[in-house]
């Protein structure tokens, strides 16, 4: 998983982005190909490693010898898996593609990534806030 060095949720929204863009690079390639025939729909699997990789960043932490030394925050790469999609069905043509099923996909992670870039929006703008105008010392 990305690694910001300063916030492991930044760094976790960085990759949630990586990694939605590429499910939608997939679900795109699928939807090109519904009338190609012997076609095989694909699918990522990233979010049970995505949790995992979440999960794994609250177990120990490194000890932080000196109060103005930064913490690490590194979190576990996450590593997407792309296979042919087994639960298609195939056409006359031996193409595995639905187009509507493809399109509602394509629907759901376009929201959670929106939704993804929005909570990095507001993060960043309260880490811009603290920086520039919070602080108190001007």
């Amino acid at each position: 998983m990305s690694d910001s060095g300063f916030d492991p949720v930044i760094g976790a929204l960085n990759t949630s982005l990586n990694l939605r863009l590429l499910n939608q690079n997939v679900i795109s390639s699928n939807i090109a190909n519904a009338d190609t025939p012997g076609y095989k729909a694909k699918a990522l699997e990233f979010e049970t490693a995505f949790r995992r990789a979440l999960e794994s960043d609250q177990g120990m932490q490194p000890l932080q010898t000196h109060p103005e030394h930064l913490r690490s925050s590194s979190i576990d790469p996450v590593y997407p898996e792309i296979y042919e999609d087994p639960h298609g069905l195939e056409t006359l043509d031996g193409n595995t593609v639905d187009r509507s099923q493809e399109m509602a996909k394509m629907a759901e992670n376009q929201i959670l990534y929106d939704a993804s870039a929005e909570l990095l929006k507001r993060k960043l703008g309260m880490l811009k806030y603290s920086v520039t105008e919070g602080g108190g010392n001007r």
